[in-house]
């Protein structure tokens, strides 16, 4: 099946945030934010702004009714700074006007007065000053401090990652209708439409059942709005409940990228021995996690890069700790990966030093330590159903990459002006949230009289196409034609208490609660067809939009079963509930099984490198991908290859900057470079894995969302090795992104 949104998009007929008609007198918000990154507010002068033609009202921190607080995790954000700002750009007022270029021309006249201190932006110097968002956490497994004295090889050294913008094509917005009964409406462009829901019910003070959030979909999202999205909806819901009127938020690309976190920056320390056999036998990290001002997702995404500290390898020896640190940044935030990137990065860079050294290839230690079945992850789970061998083989037989080193090699031999490069990437990655609680979902099934039905569940569909997928579900479960579903809005009023669609398991737990709600609903048919067929429920088999009875077609349809059921007045609406079983983790012991399955895959990556400029071009991408049963191989590959791609701009060009006062830098799509259509990988190919996935995906079929940008650390490391192919003795820092400039510095860097 193609995606069933693909033709809206590309015409236009797609409704986002900004589609929605707007209501008559509908106003306009705007939010002043912060000029600095730390200090006091010493005074603000309104009375200039407040007085221009058009301008409602200018709402601070005093006009909220209820808490001024949209902390998810912890409780330490507020909506509206009171006296003192952490970072720059930073909401203080909200401008509510009769439209956008009144409130941005109000926002202009306010004067704001501030007592400044001088900002932290580093995340080591944060902790040296004992300025954590929340305690650390190590997870530790085997005997690391004997394991040292084992080892014939021992190798140290620090990685740097940076941020990443997630440059989504609809920026944070948000519309909030008030209703009758002190009601509100809001129409959200979040992943999180219950904690949209939660939050502004804390902010305004009334019950959550007041307030209904609605989701058509999202224009991209990448993690930036499950819980960023939320501080506008508090925003527009505030406004809306005070003046009794429609308010519309919707950001200004340079507004967002100013005043959102992004994925966190990390610093990090490696240790890894390894013995004759080239066996890894003791790793030890730290993560200097820069967290921003405030702890938004931090905790969670911490406690994922601890899960990911080994990647796809067997390490007996492991002590991973990781430090969340506060500094004057915007609050970094989900970003696909959610962490596991950054801690990937880390143990490769540490294989890449040690086969540097010892002057081996970096994937004859990688394939030599790649996780085998029944091995135990250093967090206590046991690996099931392992696939890394197996993708592994399958790059290196499928493409040849043997054949491949030995082109490169002599290309490189033959060429002076221009080097090539090629790496492995081997990747695990586990699904599931791992805050178990997390892990349920629920949908609403409604089969109408004439045989047409409609779906609701938590899922937001965000461009992944997971509407599709759901779709297909209940289609198969139901076997009618799909033409017959509809896959409403995501709204808290249908379906409640959702989790955010995140993790990659959007489609595996509501897939699941959707399968159950339909799974229901087929036995009450059958209970139906077998009386009105005056036969034994077993013999009976809806199949194809037809009843069967005993493998033989009967006359009755399905639009005929439905409108005789429904006369029999038996139920034709179902709620499924779905609670992913076996998972659970102990945060004392730091021990568990966190995760319902691992998705597994290798990709090779060449680049060539203009060694006079420093410029590149990723070659080819080559990957063997661990897809399951795949239930849409269309939609799964249109992920594998967007994934990848923004993975290798996080690695190669997409640099985030800061002054040293906070200040954004990289402000503007002419100082932040994502990949275009030039940049991108001449060539992608993916091949699935000859597997079967497990029963806990839905239909087996694995998930698809996070996994495939590891893949992008993999140019990282081809470009590492073009430019020691230009000069053996470069002094590479393991410093990412690694872009053309730092690639010219390289090159002509060392003796």
């Amino acid at each position: 099946m193609n995606n069933i949104d693909a033709i809206g998009h590309v015409t236009g007929r797609s409704v986002y945030l900004d589609d929605i008609p707007m209501q008559e007198g509908t106003l306009h918000a705007v939010a002043l934010g912060s000029d600095i990154a730390n200090g006091k507010i010493i005074s603000m002068d309104l009375q200039a702004a407040e007085v221009i033609p058009g301008v409602a009202r200018i709402f601070t921190a005093e006009d909220i009714p209820g808490e001024n607080q949209i902390g998810g995790i912890l409780p330490d954000e507020p909506l509206f700074a009171e006296t003192e700002v952490h970072f720059q750009g930073q909401p203080i007022a909200l401008i509510v006007a009769k439209d956008e270029f009144t409130a941005r021309k109000a926002r202009n006249l306010i004067k704001v007065n501030y007592q400044e201190f001088d900002p932290v932006t580093d995340p080591r110097q944060a902790k040296e000053r004992g300025l954590l968002l929340f305690p650390p956490r190590t997870f530790e497994s085997g005997d690391i401090d004997n394991a040292w004295k084992r080892c014939e090889y021992i190798f140290e050294g620090r990685a740097e990652s940076g941020a990443q913008e997630h440059l989504y094509i609809e920026t944070q917005g948000s519309y909030a209708i008030p209703m009758e009964n002190g009601n509100l409406k809001i129409y959200s462009s979040t992943q999180g439409p219950t904690i949209v829901q939660k939050t502004v019910a804390k902010v305004l003070g009334i019950p959550m059942h007041r307030i209904e959030v609605d989701v058509q979909r999202l224009g991209g999202a990448f993690g930036g709005k499950e819980d960023q999205a939320t501080a506008w909806a508090c925003m527009a819901a505030m406004a809306s409940q005070k003046l009794n009127k429609p308010v519309k938020i919707s950001l200004h690309r340079l507004d967002d990228m100013k005043m959102t976190g992004k994925r966190h920056p990390y610093s990090s320390d490696f240790k890894i021995g390894l013995n004759k056999d080239l066996k890894i036998i003791a790793y030890e990290t730290t993560y200097f996690q820069n967290g921003g001002a405030a702890a938004d997702l931090s905790p969670a995404i911490m406690e994922r890069t601890l899960f990911h500290a080994t990647n796809s390898y067997y390490i007996p020896n492991v002590k991973a700790a990781a430090y969340s640190c506060k500094t004057n940044l915007p609050p970094f935030t989900a970003f696909r990966g959610f962490g596991a990137p950054q801690a990937m990065f880390v143990i490769e860079s540490a294989i890449a030093k040690a086969a540097e050294v010892l002057k081996v290839s970096a994937s004859t230690i990688q394939e030599k330590n790649l996780l085998n079945e029944n091995d135990e992850f250093h967090y206590g789970q046991i690996a099931k159903k392992v696939n890394a061998g197996k993708s592994w083989k399958d790059v290196v037989d499928i493409y040849k990459t043997e054949e491949q080193l030995k082109e490169i090699e002599k290309f490189n031999e033959q060429n002076q002006i221009y080097k090539k490069g090629l790496s492995l990437m081997p990747v695990c990655f586990g699904i599931s949230f791992t805050k178990t609680p997390m892990n349920q979902a629920r949908a609403l099934v409604h089969i109408y009289q004439d045989g047409s039905v409609g779906i609701s569940t938590g899922a937001i569909e965000m461009g992944q196409g997971v509407n599709t997928k759901l779709l297909q579900v209940a289609a198969k479960t139901l076997s009618i034609n799909p033409d017959r579903i509809k896959i409403e809005t995501t709204n808290t009023t249908r379906v409640a208490n959702t989790s955010p669609t995140a993790a990659s398991s959007g489609a595996d737990l509501n897939g699941k609660a959707l399968l159950i709600a339909c799974n229901d609903l087929n036995e009450r048919l059958i209970a139906g067809a077998s009386k009105i067929l005056k036969v034994d429920r077993e013999s009976i088999k809806i199949k194809d939009e037809s009843v069967f009875l005993k493998g033989e077609k009967t006359k009755l349809h399905w639009k005929q079963l439905i409108e005789l059921v429904f006369l029999d007045r038996i139920n034709l609406t179902a709620v499924g509930h779905y609670a992913t079983p076996i998972i659970h983790f102990d945060k004392s012991t730091e021990k568990g099984h966190p995760f319902t399955y691992h998705v597994y895959g290798t990709a090779a990556i060449s680049v060539k490198l203009d060694c006079i400029r420093g410029r590149y071009e990723i070659e080819k991408v080559q990957i063997a991908h661990d897809f399951g049963t795949s239930l849409n191989k269309k939609i799964d590959l249109g992920q594998i290859e967007g994934g990848v791609v923004q993975g290798i701009g996080w690695m190669t060009m997409e640099e985030i900057g800061y002054s040293k006062e906070g200040k954004l830098l990289s402000n503007s799509l002419s100082t932040y470079k994502v990949p275009d259509i030039y940049a991108a990988p001449k060539s992608i190919e993916c091949k699935a894995l000859d597997t079967e996935g497990p029963d806990l995906a839905i239909m087996r079929s694995k998930a698809i969302g996070e996994p495939p940008f590891m893949y992008g650390i993999g140019a990282y490391f081809a470009l590492r090795n073009a430019i020691k192919a230009f000069n053996a003795s470069a002094k590479i820092e393991f410093d990412a992104p690694l872009t053309p400039e730092k690639v010219l510095m390289s090159l002509y860097s060392g003796d």
